[in-house]
């Protein structure tokens, strides 16, 4: 897989690929990720990138051309399944829209900033928008590291157990039951009697009435 991310702040966006689970995702060759400056693609001497909005009103607006550009560029090299653009009024990501773009071979993200980017580039370039909760953030940068973890994580490889991922909150529409680990007991405090018997059909009936429990307690939502 390859993504391209779009940002006027590439900075921002450089550590959480420099650390952990991405990193090693990187490193193996399961992903690249190449971070792309709108600057590099602006207009005249100043490097300009964002202009004031037709009509009045407050905050600067991202200019069609500069993106244009950068993203005609991609273009020319390789085809891509999705041009996602980051945006707060988007849909809300879930697992099941990350299991989905976790199959897709070549994606390029945009994020926003300021008061967003001109309208006529969501018209003509935007295949998908994306917001990961009702909240306004600085810009699109750390939303957009949010998609790529969701994503990465998924793909062949990148866990060492990869059934880790098939079991996560939300794979099922439950919410994952409680884990323990070492020691047994602590202050008093004890590990269920059927997480220690060995007995693991009996140990996954209790993990499934667990994450419906919790779920019904906490995100009965999921159930409908």
């Amino acid at each position: 897989m390859r993504i391209d991310i779009i940002t006027v702040l590439p900075e921002l966006l450089k550590s959480p690929f420099e650390a952990s689970i991405l990193k090693r995702a990187i490193e193996k060759g399961l992903v690249e990720v190449h971070l792309h400056n709108l600057r590099d693609f602006a207009l005249g001497n100043y490097n300009q990138v964002d202009d004031y909005q037709f009509g009045g009103g407050a905050g600067m607006v991202l200019m069609i051309e500069p993106i244009d550009k950068c993203i005609s560029e991609l273009m020319k090299h390789r085809d891509y399944d999705e041009v996602i653009y980051m945006t707060p009024d988007g849909t809300t990501l879930n697992q099941g829209m990350s299991n989905h773009l976790s199959l897709k071979k070549n994606i390029i993200i945009l994020c926003g900033h300021y008061k967003g980017v001109d309208q006529r580039v969501r018209d003509k370039f935007i295949t998908k928008e994306i917001s990961i909760g009702d909240y306004v953030l600085s810009g699109g940068e750390l939303a957009a590291a949010v998609l790529c973890d969701s994503i990465i994580r998924l793909l062949p490889g990148v866990l060492n157990d990869e059934t880790s991922a098939l079991t996560d909150t939300f794979q099922d529409n439950l919410l994952a039951p409680p884990v323990y680990t070492r020691p047994s007991e602590y202050k008093g405090m004890k590990v269920p009697d059927v997480l220690l018997s060995g007995n693991f059909p009996k140990i996954e009936q209790w993990r499934e009435e667990e994450a419906l429990k919790r779920t019904e307690e906490r995100r009965p939502d999921l159930l409908k």
